[in-house]
């Protein structure tokens, strides 16, 4: 059974968002690789982003009293495989049990699949599209600021693909589309 070798990242949710982003590049002496008034990508490393930081007074300006209780702090943590094919094994494994997710995106960097654990947590397991140059030059770059959050794909479409003989390239290729919707699951909505 493939598990993730890696812990890739943590996206946190705040109404503080400087503070923060200043709090996480002091403490891990991070940088900002991207960075708008809505979200801010921190590494300190050479992977993409080991902080995203999701601005609530944008994303979700309604007073603080109002918002939903779980809205401030973790969003969900991502584990990184090494293959599409492991990525697309464990989508299959969990699908036979009734798992399936609840997001499937191509970010642009990462080939992602997001799920719920029993108590609402959320989990992102992912691949990477790129090397780490890549994907900072990506994330620095204008089709990225137009577009942060990537596309839907389609994980049955991929399996069929995978179960097809498609090489590790054409799985995690960076597919061209709109701007997927966040999800309500996500808690971003």
């Amino acid at each position: 059974m493939p598990t993730p070798p890696i812990f890739s990242h943590v996206v946190l949710m705040t109404r503080r968002f400087e503070e923060m982003k200043a709090w996480y590049c002091n403490v891990f002496g991070a940088h900002v690789v991207h960075g708008d008034p809505a979200l801010a990508f921190l590494t300190y490393d050479d992977e993409s982003h080991r902080f995203a930081i999701a601005n609530l007074d944008v994303l979700k300006p309604e007073a603080p009293a109002t918002a939903s209780p779980g809205d401030v702090g973790v969003n969900h943590v991502a584990y990184t495989y090494t293959s599409a094919a492991d990525l697309l094994e464990t989508y299959a494994r969990l699908k036979e049990q009734g798992v399936t997710p609840y997001w499937p995106v191509h970010h642009g960097i990462t080939l992602s699949l997001y799920y719920q654990d029993p108590d609402g947590n959320r989990i992102e397991l992912q691949v990477e599209s790129c090397n780490s140059e890549e994907a900072f030059d990506y994330m620095r770059s204008e089709a990225f600021g137009q577009n942060p959050v990537g596309v839907e794909v389609n994980p049955e479409m991929l399996l069929a693909r995978y179960r097809a003989g498609a090489s590790e390239a054409e799985l995690i290729a960076r597919p061209e589309g709109k701007p997927s919707p966040i999800p309500a699951a996500h808690g971003l909505l």
